[in-house]
């Protein structure tokens, strides 16, 4: 299973709308993808219609170890081959918790529950089960997201052009830097650069994107590669109310064929 980070200290970036969208897409070519909503406002979880504000959610009963079972805190969604580890308000108060009491091993929490087995199967565990996990993280640094960072293979940087969010990048990759000594293998894969809008301040931010990376001169060299633009699309906005992926409610429209496209891309597989 490859575990991958979208992460962006910004919000409003389209991290879970991604999330969904790159789920969708894996799961078009074949893949069997676990969604992991490790934000506590839900946006991932509300977007399947898996949301539950009165329960404490599974993501926050992991953090907490208060769990036995890893089937049990895994939902299925209406697409046979994604499934989903819920979020809500209480994954504040796990976290929160497990800050103040300390004790034991507090930022290899979620990597313990993928590697668990499952009815004390020893040879079938979580992470032999899917091809792929998405991990859709708030806007910070907490221990949840220092546990999501302990299990992931490669960070993806969703970015809206402006300055903050560029000038952001560098906080971001140093974060990842910080938590490589937890996991050596956490790779910053790249920036996708999401509801795009060709006017000249946004091509001028995506042409210096571009140059950095080639520039070996730039303390930015072979640090942030494009993987990939999202076009703004009024579809988008449209699509919350209906809830499902883009590409199902809009083929045609820009943002459903450019995620289309950056899968393919991503994996080498079109469809």
């Amino acid at each position: 299973m490859k575990t991958i980070s979208l992460l962006n200290l910004k919000g409003g970036v389209a991290k879970s709308f991604t999330s969904v969208n790159m789920a969708y897409e894996l799961w078009r070519r074949g893949n069997r993808v676990l969604l992991w909503d490790n934000d506590k406002q839900g946006n991932l979880s509300k977007a399947f219609e898996q949301y539950e504000a009165e329960q404490a959610a599974p993501a926050a009963r992991i953090l907490s170890g208060d769990w036995q079972n890893p089937e049990e805190m895994i939902q299925a969604t209406d697409y046979e081959g994604i499934d989903i580890i819920t979020s809500n308000l209480s994954l504040f108060g796990a976290a929160w918790n497990l800050v103040r009491d300390g004790g034991g091993d507090m930022t290899g929490r979620y990597r313990s529950f993928v590697k668990a087995s499952i009815n004390n199967q020893t040879e079938d565990c979580i992470c032999e089960r899917y091809d792929y996990c998405i991990i859709d993280n708030p806007p910070d640094i907490g221990i949840n997201v220092v546990n999501a960072l302990g299990m992931t293979d490669e960070v993806i940087v969703p970015v809206k052009i402006d300055e903050n969010s560029l000038e952001g990048l560098d906080i971001v990759a140093g974060q990842i830097e910080d938590a490589k000594a937890l996991n050596p293998s956490l790779t910053l894969k790249g920036v996708l650069i999401t509801i795009y809008q060709n006017t000249d301040g946004e091509a001028a931010g995506l042409e210096w994107l571009r140059q950095e990376w080639d520039n070996a001169e730039s303390r930015h060299y072979r640090q942030y590669k494009v993987l990939g633009r999202i076009r703004y699309s009024a579809k988008v906005a449209e699509n919350s109310f209906v809830k499902k992926p883009i590409y199902e409610y809009s083929p045609c429209c820009g943002a459903a064929q450019d995620y289309k496209h950056f899968v393919t891309s991503y994996t080498g597989i079109g469809r």
